[in-house]
C-alpha cells in the first residue's frame, strides 16, 4: 500500500506545482498566452484538490493514524498534508468564486504571494514525506537552518496562534463587508460601470456592433 501513496502523491505535487507557475505567469503579464494558461487554472486547482485527497486518505490506510501521531516526523508530516490539501482547495475556491476579478489591480500580487506560499507547503510537505520512506532532500538542510528539525514536532508559539485568530476573524470580516456593499442598491451597477472601464476597448466593439 506504501507505494500506491508514493504513487498518488505525484499527482498532486505536478498539478499544484504546475497551477503555482500558471498564477506566476498570469500575475506578470496579460498576454495571450498568460490568459490562456489562466483558463485552465481552475481546472488544476480543483483536480490537483482530488488527487491530494485521494492520496491523504491512502496515506492513513498505509499508515495508521495512531502509529503517525506516535512519531514527531509522522505528526510533522501529517500536519503539513492537512494544511497543504486545505489551502490548495482554498485557493481553488478562491478562484472559481472570484474569477477574473482576482487579477484586477493588487488582486494578482497577492495571488503571487498565495501561490508562493502554497508552493513552500508543498515542497515542506513531499520533503517530510521523503524523510518516513527513507529519501530525505537538501530541503532539510534549509529548514534546520532556519530552526526547525524536522525529527521534532512542529509547534506554533501562541502570539503566533493568536495572529491567526485575529487574521481568521478579519478575513471574515471583510468578507461580510464586500457582501453587504455588494447588496446595496446600485452597488451592481457601479461594479458594471467599474467592469466597463478596465476594458474600454471591449465597450467600444460592443457599440459599434
Amino acid at each position: 500500500m506504501g507505494a500506491y501513496h508514493a504513487m498518488l502523491v505525484h499527482f498532486p505535487l505536478a498539478l499544484w506545482t504546475t497551477a503555482a507557475l500558471v498564477i506566476a505567469i498570469r500575475a506578470v503579464s496579460d498576454g495571450t498566452f498568460a490568459r490562456a494558461a489562466d483558463r485552465v487554472l481552475a481546472p488544476l486547482l480543483l483536480l490537483g484538490a482530488f488527487m491530494g485527497l485521494a492520496a491523504y486518505v491512502v496515506g492513513l490506510l498505509v499508515w495508521p493514524f495512531e502509529a503517525m501521531t506516535s512519531s514527531p516526523l509522522g505528526r510533522n508530516h501529517l500536519l503539513l498534508g492537512t494544511w497543504t490539501l486545505a489551502y490548495w482547495a482554498l485557493l481553488w475556491v478562491t478562484r472559481a468564486r472570484l474569477g477574473e476579478a482576482v487579477w484586477d489591480g493588487v488582486n494578482r500580487w497577492i495571488m503571487l504571494g498565495l501561490a508562493a506560499l502554497g508552493a513552500g507547503l508543498l515542497t515542506i510537505t513531499g520533503t517530510l514525506g521523503g524523510h518516513l520512506v527513507g529519501n530525505p532532500t537538501a530541503v532539510s538542510q534549509v529548514l534546520r537552518a532556519l530552526g526547525w528539525e524536522v525529527y521534532r514536532t512542529f509547534y506554533l508559539p501562541t502570539f503566533v496562534l493568536v495572529l491567526l485568530v485575529v487574521a481568521a476573524i478579519g478575513f471574515v470580516a471583510l468578507g461580510w463587508w464586500g457582501r453587504a456593499e455588494r447588496a446595496v442598491p446600485g452597488g451592481e451597477a457601479s461594479a458594471a460601470s467599474r467592469a466597463a472601464a478596465r476594458s474600454p476597448e471591449r465597450t467600444g466593439r460592443k457599440v459599434a456592433a
